[in-house]
C-alpha cells in the first residue's frame, strides 16, 4: 500500500527507532477504578515485553488461565509501556510472591467489581525521542505538530499491523476466502490485518481525492477526478481538508452514535468543531456500510466474502492532543509527547510529519 499524506509541507528529517529507551506509552483507562470489588486492577510498567508475554508471565506466577487475565489493549515489545491488567482478587498473594522478573513493575493496585475487557480504553499517551534532529527541523516539527493538533490527521493503521514483511494481509485474505471458521488468535489477527489493509487503501484514496480538490480549481479538480463540476464545487466549499460525501458514516467524536451525512452544513460544522468524524469500513459480516455517493467510493475496498469477522467502522480522522516538546541542541535529540485515542498509532502521527514510512 502506498500511503497518501494529508499535509503539504516538505519532508522533515529525523531518526526514529522504537526501543525501550526512546518509545514510551501509557494507557488512559476509559473510567476510574473503584477501591472495592472482586477483581484486582494492576497498573503495570513493563519493558521489552509484549502484552501477550506479560499475560503469559502473570498466568505462570498465579496459576491462572490466560483467559482469566483481563487487559484493555495490546502494547508493543520494543517500548517502555504502562498498562492495566485485571486478575481475580484472591490470586493477589500468589502474584506478589511469584512475580520476580525485573521487566515488570507494579506501580499501583486498585479493585473493581468487573474485570478489564478488550477495548475498555480511552486512549494512550506517548513520549518519543527522535535523534539526528537539527535545530531547524525541531522548529518545523513543532510547527507541523501544532497544526496537526488543531486540524487533525488521517487515522491509518501503522505498519506494525502488517507483520515483519508487511504482507500478513495476504495470508489473512486467503484465510478469509477459504470459508473456514477461524482457528485461534493468530488466524483472527491475520484476517484483521487484511481488514486493516483494505481500510488503509480506502483512506489513502479519500485523502488523494481531498488533496486533489484542495490543490486545484473546480474545473481542474473535476477533470482530474472525472467528477461533475457541481459536485466538486460543493466539495471545495467545505472548509476542512478531508472532504465529506453524501452518505458518509459520521460518528460522534471521540465516541458515540453514528449517522449518515445528509446535510453538508451540519456535518461539516460538527467535523470542524471536533464533535464528529467520518468513519471507514472494516468489512465483515455485520459491518455497517456507507450510503449513496460514499458507498460508491467504499465499494472498491469492501470484501463481501469476508464474513469470518463481524466487521466494524473506524474513525478516518482524529485529533492529537496534549502536545509537549523538548529539544537538546547538543545531543540533537527531540522529545515529543502527545495523546491519541484508542486504536491509533503513534508512528502514523510521526510519518505524517516525516512524509515517509518509518518501518526499518
Amino acid at each position: 500500500m502506498r500511503k497518501t499524506y494529508a499535509y503539504s509541507h516538505a519532508p522533515i528529517a529525523f531518526d526514529f527507532e522504537q526501543t525501550i529507551e526512546r518509545f514510551f506509552v501509557e494507557e488512559i483507562p476509559l473510567f476510574k477504578f473503584a477501591d472495592k470489588g472482586s477483581n484486582l486492577i494492576l497498573k503495570i510498567k513493563k519493558t521489552d515485553m509484549s502484552t501477550f508475554k506479560l499475560i503469559t508471565v502473570i498466568a505462570k506466577a498465579t496459576g491462572l488461565e490466560q483467559r482469566d487475565i483481563g487487559y484493555a489493549g495490546l502494547k508493543d515489545k520494543n517500548a517502555t509501556t504502562i498498562q492495566y491488567i485485571s486478575i481475580p482478587k484472591n490470586y493477589e498473594r500468589e502474584l506478589i510472591a511469584n512475580l520476580t522478573t525485573e521487566k515488570i513493575e507494579i506501580l499501583e493496585k486498585r479493585y473493581s467489581k468487573f474485570p478489564i475487557k478488550i477495548g475498555q480504553l480511552k486512549g494512550n499517551k506517548f513520549a518519543i525521542v527522535l535523534h539526528d534532529v537539527s535545530l531547524e527541523a525541531s522548529e518545523k516539527i513543532k510547527q507541523v505538530a501544532k497544526k496537526m493538533q488543531e486540524e487533525g490527521i488521517p487515522n491509518y493503521y501503522g505498519y506494525q499491523r502488517f507483520g515483519e514483511d508487511s504482507k500478513s494481509f495476504e495470508q489473512g485474505r486467503d484465510i478469509a476466502h477459504s470459508g473456514k471458521k477461524l482457528k485461534g488468535a493468530k488466524e483472527k489477527l491475520l484476517v484483521s490485518a487484511y481488514q486493516s489493509y483494505l481500510y488503509n487503501n480506502w483512506l489513502s484514496s479519500r485523502i488523494r481525492i481531498s488533496s486533489t480538490i484542495v490543490k486545484n480549481s473546480v474545473a481542474d479538480g473535476a477533470t482530474f477526478l472525472d467528477y461533475p463540476h457541481e459536485l466538486v464545487d460543493v466539495l471545495k466549499a467545505q472548509k476542512q481538508f478531508f472532504k465529506l460525501f453524501i452518505g458518509d458514516d459520521m460518528k460522534s467524536y471521540p465516541y458515540g452514535k453514528s449517522y449518515p451525512v445528509q446535510d453538508f452544513e451540519k456535518s461539516t460544522r460538527e467535523f470542524l468543531d471536533k464533535k464528529a468524524s467520518p468513519t471507514g469500513l472494516l468489512c465483515g459480516s455485520k459491518a455497517k456500510r456507507a450510503l449513496s455517493d460514499a458507498k460508491h467510493l467504499e465499494e472498491e475496498f469492501d470484501d463481501t466474502e469476508l464474513y469470518s469477522l463481524k466487521g466494524d467502522r473506524r474513525y478516518a480522522w482524529i485529533w492529537p492532543e496534549d502536545l509537549a516538546f523538548s529539544y537538546d541542541e547538543k545531543e540533537k535529540s527531540f522529545r515529543i509527547q502527545f495523546y491519541l485515542p484508542k486504536g491509533s498509532y503513534a508512528t502514523t502521527f510521526l510519518e505524517e510529519i516525516a512524509k515517509k514510512s518509518l518501518k526499518r
